[in-house]
């Protein structure tokens, strides 16, 4: 059980690097990929997948109510790496797309943050894998083959 939290700390502490993938979480709990694929549904009730899946979308749910950036920005800076991944699956957790989901709650707070600010204080956009010439991608911490 205690692997399986150091696993899951280094999950909600590196939530937003799009190259977090299931080998290496499994790697950070000292298992096979297949074997903590299954010891974490047992015991978290999620996928490691579905649980990144949903601390990335509520983290954007945070910047889409007090960001002014653009859905992508937002998108790219949780650690999806596809826009249409991340709409369809933030209106699979929140019931609205991030569009909807902005408009009703934008104006019921604070003004927004300029969007050059948050990026400044997100540290910009993080290095996407893939792009450094290697032909690599990341990889879904659900077993598939993309991280979404």
């Amino acid at each position: 059980m205690r692997r399986l939290r150091l696993a899951k700390d280094a999950m909600d502490r590196d939530w937003a690097d799009p190259a977090l993938d299931l080998a290496a979480v499994a790697a950070h709990a000292g298992y096979a990929r297949h074997h903590f694929l299954r010891a974490f549904k047992e015991v978290y009730g999620e996928t490691p997948g579905q649980y990144l899946s949903r601390r990335r979308i509520e983290r954007a749910g945070d910047m889409l109510r007090s960001a002014d950036l653009s859905v992508t920005d937002i998108c790219m800076l949780v650690g999806f790496t596809s826009v249409g991944t991340f709409s369809s699956s933030f209106k699979r957790q929140t019931g609205l797309t991030p569009s909807e989901y902005r408009a009703k709650h934008v104006g019921r707070g604070a003004a927004l943050i300029p969007g050059c600010w948050a990026l400044l204080w997100a540290g910009g956009f993080p290095a996407r894998a893939g792009l450094d010439g290697t032909g690599t991608g990341p990889v879904r911490t659900d077993g598939g083959e993309r991280n979404s």
